[in-house]
């Protein structure tokens, strides 16, 4: 069981993530006003940075963007020549999948190269709109740790600014203000650029890879669609 003191001891180590504070030469605590604010405002970026990151891989699932059933279905009646079935089996899905199947089916008649360009059309625009909407993972995992690097740059200052005032014999407790900001700011820094980074990453891959297959999968079935209905290559 942890003593009195040894629990002091803890609380006040655990307050250097939170707190940015110097000794004074006469033994007494002054906070660091600008090394906390930029420690808080790192801590803030965290809380919203895992907001992002759920709602990222909430949002960008394969059934939401490449459901697999539907396009199994999609393929069968498109290679038997229903080009009707087909068109209201992926209309009746709301995924990015169903918005590049439609377009495709939609301009068949007008022949086989519309129907792939409008294909590869609205995949890049739902690429496009889904990347977008990650974009600020990205932009939190390039800013922070610009501001943890602030952060480390001004504990620097306020180190050697002690070190100058004591005409360089400054005692090390004095020194621990300054560098503890640094660190600090440097670690939440990480904190919030690391996971946003891997996520940021992971879903762009990710998305890109389902509106392939999506992509992939419909010109697939539009050109089976488009031999069993009789389609010229191109319109005349």
């Amino acid at each position: 069981m942890n003593t009195p003191t040894e629990l002091s001891t803890t609380v006040d180590a655990a307050k250097i993530f939170f707190m940015s504070s110097s000794t004074m030469p006469d033994g007494s605590t002054q906070i660091e006003w600008v090394g906390s604010a930029m420690i808080w405002v790192l801590i803030a970026m965290s809380i919203v940075s895992i907001g992002l990151i759920v709602s990222a891989l909430l949002a960008h699932r394969r059934r939401i963007i490449m459901p697999q059933g539907v396009a199994e279905a999609f393929l069968r009646a498109a290679s038997g020549g229903s080009t009707l079935e087909a068109r209201s089996i992926a209309a009746a899905s709301r995924s990015d999948f169903a918005r590049i199947a439609v377009a495709a089916i939609d301009t068949l008649p007008l022949g086989r190269s519309g129907a792939v360009d409008a294909a590869e059309q609205t995949a890049e625009e739902c690429a496009a709109k889904r990347f977008r909407s990650i974009e600020m993972l990205n932009v939190f995992a390039q800013v922070s740790p610009m501001i943890g690097l602030f952060g480390t740059v001004y504990g620097m200052i306020v180190a050697f600014q002690t070190v100058s005032a004591s005409g360089g014999q400054a005692d090390p407790a004095l020194l621990a203000g300054g560098i503890g900001t640094a660190l600090v700011t440097t670690f939440w820094g990480l904190v919030v650029a690391i996971p946003a980074l891997m996520t940021y990453a992971t879903v762009r891959n990710w998305i890109d890879a389902l509106i392939a297959e999506a992509l992939e999968v419909t010109l697939r079935a539009t050109a089976m669609a488009a031999t069993r209905s009789g389609v010229a290559e191109r319109t005349p």
